[in-house]
């Protein structure tokens, strides 16, 4: 999983029909404060998630591996909205 922070949406009207119903959204790495420090990708949202919270993804096989996107064509899911990052005792990111 990366930590990832949500930075737009994405909609397509037209899609294949397996993708139906799914929330897409843009999601870039970030660091453990938040700050973005990778390119974005489109991600499925299996939880909820919305602009600006800071989340856990998975990309490869293992977003295919929830409910949400099971035998779905999907590259990248949203696994988690991250509450607190804490490193070294101390605490980077508080939602």
């Amino acid at each position: 999983m990366v930590l990832g922070k949500v930075i737009g949406t994405v909609v397509a009207t037209r899609k294949e029909p397996t993708l139906d119903g799914l929330t897409l959204l843009l999601v870039a790495a970030c660091d453990s404060y938040g700050e973005v420090i990778g390119k974005p990708v489109v991600a499925a949202d299996a939880v909820g998630a919305g602009v600006g919270e800071v989340v856990l993804y998975a990309s490869g096989s293992s977003a295919r591996q929830t409910e949400v996107t099971n035998n779905r064509p999907i590259d990248a899911t949203i696994m988690a909205i991250v509450d607190i990052v804490e490193q070294d005792g101390q605490q980077h990111f508080t939602k």
